[in-house]
């Protein structure tokens, strides 16, 4: 079942990528500006704030049937984009309606994944198994991305969508083969409507993670992903200054390349205590952003961003892992999209106020946040009381972290 999820993992994160480098590709091509990229990155991402919402029907729907639709519909939706197109009703406003409704329906799919990977590997193989999922998520964002600006200057970003709808297609297959267990149940919960059972995991959820080491975590990823997205927003702008839709293909790979070695390196890391990964691996990825902005040379630039982005994949794989493996079965789903919501909640305001700055203070200005965030990073996790000496995921004291099993 492993290997049936993890390919699916693959297709569905094939068109994940797909489908966010046409939008935004898209939107600065219709629109000409960085506020349009910068709106059209916030709409994207502003779901996953809302994730939060989604953790209480995963853990309570069936896990296939809801990997299943979330692809069909998905996959219907992306088709209005070449429909508008052949029917010449295309506009900047077409693809800020469809694209923020998509990724809400994507929101259902990696607390869904993550819900169901514990229910079929072992404990002591959830760190190598999310390694593997960052693995294909990062490996298959790299390939596409990488080829991502040469197919839109080939086949136009439109096409894009309908070989995105493609894809969603072939991962509903794939998930329609999956069988999960369900859950372990305390025998004294009890029965309700369903209605208040929904807020009633929903809070558990939230209240859960209050008083864990989750929140400080937390804190380090907002901090990054404002200046992340905020980069990313404007990514398009940058690159046509310097070679066009090709150029923004090879720097969305640069990053994308950077998270997979990362998360490619992650086991072979979790003996290293998490207090070091934090406070040394974000220094670091500081100083290659810094560099990679101020070369010419492409492959060069490519290769810094590339280094820049070594600890974000690591840090999510570990904290992942942290999460499926301390975090009480039953929770797991709600905990990790509460997770995914509060970091997400950045993102759309990282692309907006990147958007924002490019129009008034320049591209430069905004390329060089994600250098701030990477040393505010450092910083926190040398600063932050508790985070300063959290150990290897394998040696953490539940009860110390606040990880209690209930």
């Amino acid at each position: 079942m492993f290997r049936r999820l993890f390919a699916g993992r693959l297709v569905t994160n094939a068109g994940d990528s797909l489908y966010y480098i046409a939008a935004m590709w898209l939107v600065y091509d219709l629109g000409g500006s960085a506020f349009y990229t910068g709106l059209a990155g916030a709409l994207i991402l502003l779901p996953q704030a809302l994730q939060f919402l989604t953790g209480p029907l995963v853990d309570r729907w069936s896990l296939r049937r809801t990997l299943v639709g979330t692809q069909v519909i998905q996959g219907v939706l992306l088709l209005i984009v070449p429909l508008a197109a052949a029917t010449g009703w295309l506009t900047v406003t077409v693809i800020l309606i469809v694209i923020p409704v998509a990724a809400m329906i994507n929101q259902f799919v990696y607390p869904a994944q993550s819900a169901a990977l514990p229910r079929i590997v072992e404990k002591n193989e959830l760190v190598d198994a999310n390694s593997a999922f960052s693995v294909a998520y990062s490996g298959v964002d790299f390939v596409f991305t990488a080829f991502g600006g040469i197919l839109i200057a080939l086949v136009g970003a439109v096409s894009l969508y309908l070989i995105d709808s493609v894809t969603f297609a072939v991962a509903a297959l794939v998930f329609a083969g999956l069988h999960v267990p369900n859950a372990e149940q305390p025998d004294t919960e009890p029965a309700t409507s369903a209605v208040s059972d929904y807020f009633d995991k929903l809070s558990e959820g939230i209240q859960y993670i209050r008083a864990t080491v989750i929140v400080p975590v937390l804190g380090t990823f907002v901090l990054a992903n404002i200046a992340v997205y905020a980069t990313i927003a404007v990514l398009p702008v940058f690159a046509d200054a310097r070679g066009g839709s090709g150029t923004y293909g090879m720097l969305l790979a640069g990053i994308s390349v950077g998270i997979f070695i990362g998360a490619l390196a992650a086991p072979r890391l979790k003996s290293v205590p998490m207090h070091l990964l934090g406070a040394i691996g974000y220094g670091l990825g500081g100083v290659a952003w810094l560099a990679a902005i101020q070369v010419q040379w492409l492959p060069l630039t490519t290769a810094l961003i590339c280094l820049a982005a070594i600890p974000l994949g690591v840090m999510d794989t570990i904290v992942m892992a942290m999460i499926q493996s301390l975090v009480p079965e039953r929770l797991v789903g709600r905990v990790t999209a509460v997770t995914i919501s509060t970091s997400g909640v950045a993102k759309p305001v990282g692309s907006m106020l990147g958007g924002i700055a490019a129009e008034s203070v320049g591209i430069n200005f905004v390329m060089a946040a994600l250098t701030i965030g990477l040393f505010s990073m450092t910083v926190f996790w040398i600063a932050h009381p508790l985070l300063r000496h959290v150990p290897a995921v394998d040696e953490i004291d539940p009860a110390k972290y606040g990880l209690r099993s209930i």
